[in-house]
């Protein structure tokens, strides 16, 4: 069963052409989610201020701690699409947003090698936890 653990990540809401120009620090492992055309989150570790430039003088740039994350397997995965208020397309990469079993939770589908990446917020682990028998 997976375990969410804690992660930390950089939130960035800034205006949508200057986040569609940002330049993430090539010399990180980001993984850049697009929660909307204004908002994006990069999971990531260190400081948010050295990891991403944005063209906006008005962009907020945090430090997010308030989410967990899990690589799912394959067999997970099909159980959490089952559960899944949204149906997932067969296009990757691409981010499902929606409720599963209840509960808000954010979905990476990668490329199918890679697997996929599930991300809730850290107040909803235990609930969803519950909620899947996980």
């Amino acid at each position: 069963m997976p375990a969410p653990e804690p992660i930390q990540g950089v939130r960035v809401v800034a205006e949508p052409g200057a986040l569609n120009r940002a330049v993430w620090n090539p010399d990180d492992l980001t993984l850049v989610w697009r929660f909307a055309p204004d908002e994006a989150f990069a999971w990531r570790p260190g400081s948010p201020v050295e990891s991403v430039k944005v063209d906006d003088p008005d962009a907020i740039i945090e430090l997010e701690r308030g989410f967990s994350g899990a690589y799912l397997t394959f067999d997970e995965v099909a159980d959490l699409e089952r559960h899944c208020d949204v149906i997932w397309p067969d296009e990757r990469p691409f981010v499902v947003q929606g409720k599963v079993a209840g509960v808000p939770v954010k979905v990476w589908l990668g490329a199918y090698a890679n697997g996929v990446l599930l991300l809730v917020q850290a107040c909803y682990v235990d609930e969803l936890r519950s909620r899947l028998r996980w």
